[in-house]
C-alpha cells in the first residue's frame, strides 16, 4: 500500500498571523485522493497527484487559503480496494470531500456510496456515462471530462479526414464502452471492427491480425497508460500501413516518450495541451517541469485544476460546514483552468472546448501540437437525462 498524508499544522502555517486567532484555531480541512499509483498504469495516479499537490504547495499547504490535508492511497486498480479506502476517509478521517480516480471500474463502486454519505466527490479523471446521466448527484463534479467527450472529436475529425472504414478497440470497462460508444457517435462511416480488449490486456498480436485482415482504412483505440504503450509498439513492429487515431490518454507525454517514433503523425483529441496559450496553463506547465523535472500530462493538468476547483469554493465558504454553500461555489466554478474556459453544465460535467492534437518530433523530442480546435463549449450527450 502507498500511503502519503500531507498534514498542514493550521497553527504553524499562520504563525505571526496573531491578528487571525479563528483560523488559527481551525482544523485543517481533510481531502482524501485514493488513485492508482501502482500496476502499469500508476503513472496515471502519480500525475494526478502531483498536479493536485502543486496548486496545494503553491499557497503553502492551503486551497483558497485554507489549510488543508491531504491523504493520498493506492487503489491499485480495484473497485473494492477503492471502496475500502473511501470508507476510511470518510469515517476514520471525517473527510468531507474525495478525489483521485483514474478508472471509470473504481469509481462506478467508489462514487455512489460516497455521495449518499453527504460528502462530495470531484472527479479529476474518471466520467462514466452512467455518473454523468440519470446517476447525476448534487455531491459528484467532474473537473476533467464525460468519458465519452475526447473520443467524440476523434470520430468527427476521421469521418472529415475521409476514412470510411475504422476498426475500433477498447479495453472491456465502462470507460472503454463510453470510448468507442463517443467515436461511433460522431463517425459518419463504416465499421469495420468493434473489439473490446482485457482491461490490462499487454499482448495485442491478435487484435493487430484481425484488424490487419479487416483492411480498415482508419485505426481508433483507446488503451490507457501501459495498454497504449505496447498496443503502438507492436503496431508498429507489424509493419501494418493504416493511419492510427485516438483519445488524449493514449498519447500522454510519458507514452510518447516510450514510444517514441512510431507514435509521431498520430491524431489525437483532448481538451488540453501544454501549448495553449493561457495564463493558468503556461504557469503550470513551468511550475510543474520546475518541480518535477517532467513536461505534465493531460492527467496532471486535471488533478491541478480538481485542486484549483476546490481552492475556490473554499475561498468562498471558509471550510466544508456547510455543505449547501461549498455545492454551491463548486458549481460556479469560479477558477482559472489551465484549458481556459470552463463552466459546468447542469449535471456537474465540463462545457468546454476540444481540440485535435497532432504528435510532432522536433528539437524538443516527441511531443504534442495543437493542431485546432474542433468542437466549441461542448457539453456531453447524457446532462438531458439528469435531473439537477
Amino acid at each position: 500500500m502507498i500511503n502519503k498524508t500531507i498534514a498542514v499544522a493550521a497553527a504553524a502555517l499562520l504563525l505571526g498571523a496573531a491578528q487571525q486567532p479563528v483560523a488559527l484555531a481551525a482544523e485543517p480541512v481533510r481531502i482524501g485522493m485514493l488513485t492508482t499509483l501502482s500496476t502499469k498504469a500508476g503513472y496515471l495516479g502519480e500525475d494526478i497527484r502531483d498536479g493536485f499537490m502543486l496548486a496545494v504547495e503553491a499557497e503553502g499547504g492551503k486551497l483558497g487559503g485554507v489549510p488543508v490535508e491531504v491523504s493520498v492511497e493506492d487503489d491499485e486498480r480495484k473497485p473494492g480496494k477503492g471502496v475500502s479506502i473511501a470508507e476510511r476517509y470518510l469515517k476514520r478521517d471525517g473527510a468531507k470531500i474525495l478525489t483521485g480516480i483514474v478508472f471509470s471500474n473504481v469509481a462506478m463502486a467508489v462514487v455512489p456510496k460516497v455521495v449518499r454519505e453527504d460528502a462530495i466527490y470531484i472527479s479529476p479523471n474518471a466520467g462514466p456515462s452512467r455518473l454523468a446521466g440519470k446517476g447525476c448527484h448534487a455531491n459528484y463534479f467532474n473537473v476533467a471530462w464525460q468519458n465519452d467527450n475526447l473520443h467524440e472529436v476523434m470520430g468527427k475529425y476521421v469521418s472529415e479526414a475521409g476514412h470510411q472504414r475504422a476498426y475500433i478497440l477498447a479495453p472491456n470497462y465502462p470507460a472503454g464502452k463510453d470510448a468507442l460508444a463517443g467515436f461511433k457517435r460522431y463517425f459518419k462511416g463504416e465499421l469495420a471492427g468493434e473489439v473490446y480488449t482485457k482491461l490490462g490486456q499487454s499482448d495485442y498480436a491478435a487484435e493487430i491480425a484481425e484488424l490487419r485482415a479487416a483492411r480498415p482504412d482508419a485505426v481508433f483505440f483507446f488503451l490507457p497508460g501501459g495498454m497504449g504503450i505496447n498496443f503502438l509498439k507492436q503496431y508498429a513492429q507489424a509493419g501494418v500501413d493504416v493511419p492510427v487515431f485516438g483519445p488524449a490518454f493514449s498519447f500522454d507525454a510519458r507514452i510518447l516518450k516510450a514510444v517514441g517514433d512510431a507514435a509521431v503523425g498520430v491524431h489525437n483529441g483532448s481538451q488540453w495541451n501544454h501549448d495553449l496559450v493561457v495564463p493558468a496553463n503556461v504557469q503550470f506547465v513551468h511550475d510543474f517541469r520546475e518541480k518535477y523535472g517532467r513536461m505534465p500530462t493531460l492527467y496532471a493538468s486535471q488533478g491541478y485544476d480538481a485542486a484549483r476547483l476546490i481552492a475556490s469554493a473554499l475561498k468562498a465558504t471558509g471550510g466544508v460546514d456547510d455543505l449547501d454553500a461549498l455545492r454551491a461555489a463548486l458549481k460556479r466554478a469560479d477558477f482559472e483552468s489551465v484549458r481556459g474556459r470552463f463552466a459546468f453544465g447542469n449535471n456537474q460535467h465540463p462545457v468546454q472546448d476540444i481540440y485535435v492534437r497532432r504528435v510532432v518530433k522536433d528539437d524538443e523530442g516527441i511531443r504534442n501540437e495543437t493542431v485546432n480546435r474542433v468542437f466549441e463549449a461542448h457539453r456531453d450527450a447524457y446532462a438531458a437525462d439528469c435531473k439537477l
